[in-house]
């Protein structure tokens, strides 16, 4: 496995190499090598920023945040974010981490494509969504030297990412249509199927059984 891409180390720790595992088990080449991008990104803007984080805690909510669009980890009524928290906070209770850093890796996962709050929460949670939001939507992609993005994809390549999480992310979203109303998530069945409407808020309102 390569590591020192500018500075910044693979954790090699027991959990770290469980966690690892585990995700290969249930995730195409393609996807394990989007979660390692995750981690990359998110600690190299770390440390460009002079932040404070865990760099094994970062490294396994990178690891699981996309573990929910597996087969294996699909729950039929959460949010495919949830389902990879899930199993996060759950393999690391069974090792022995300490409830706190098991919620803060929940919280980091949970959150990943949530618009406008992580980058405000702690460095883990912060970190995680920008890893994320540099590799699928190219937010950041300057931040980041050619040098340092070459080499990324170098150890982890990208291959046909673009039409692939396209196709995947869709694909999970079609099986729980009502678990994406609300998140970017609902993109994915609009882009497939631009006449599917989801629940309108102003209409869901005014159909409440209040009297006003």
């Amino acid at each position: 496995m390569v590591n020192g891409i500018s500075g910044i180390k693979i954790p090699d720790s027991k959990i770290a190499r469980g966690a690892a595992e585990l995700v290969r088990q249930h995730e195409s080449d393609m996807l394990f090598n989007h979660s390692v991008r995750v981690f990359v990104f998110g600690a190299m803007k770390g440390i460009r920023q002079h932040l404070k984080f865990d760099a094994e805690l970062l490294y396994v909510a990178a690891l699981f945040h996309d573990l929910g669009l597996a087969d294996a980890y699909h729950t039929p009524t959460k949010r495919f974010e949830v389902d990879g928290a899930d199993a996060a906070r759950d393999f690391l209770k069974s090792h022995g981490i300490p409830e706190p850093k098991a919620d803060l890796v929940w919280e980091a996962i949970a959150l990943h494509t949530t618009p406008g709050i992580p980058q405000f929460m702690r460095p883990e949670i912060a970190l995680t969504n920008a890893g994320v939001l540099v590799d699928v939507v190219g937010i950041g992609y300057d931040e980041y030297t050619p040098e340092q993005r070459e080499h990324v994809l170098a150890a982890w390549p990208r291959g046909d990412f673009k039409n692939e999480f396209v196709k995947l992310q869709t694909c999970a979203a079609l099986k729980k249509p009502q678990t994406t109303f609300g998140t970017v998530n609902f993109d994915y069945i609009e882009h497939h199927d631009p006449g599917f409407h989801k629940p309108n808020a102003c209409m869901r309102i005014r159909n409440t059984p209040w009297p006003s």
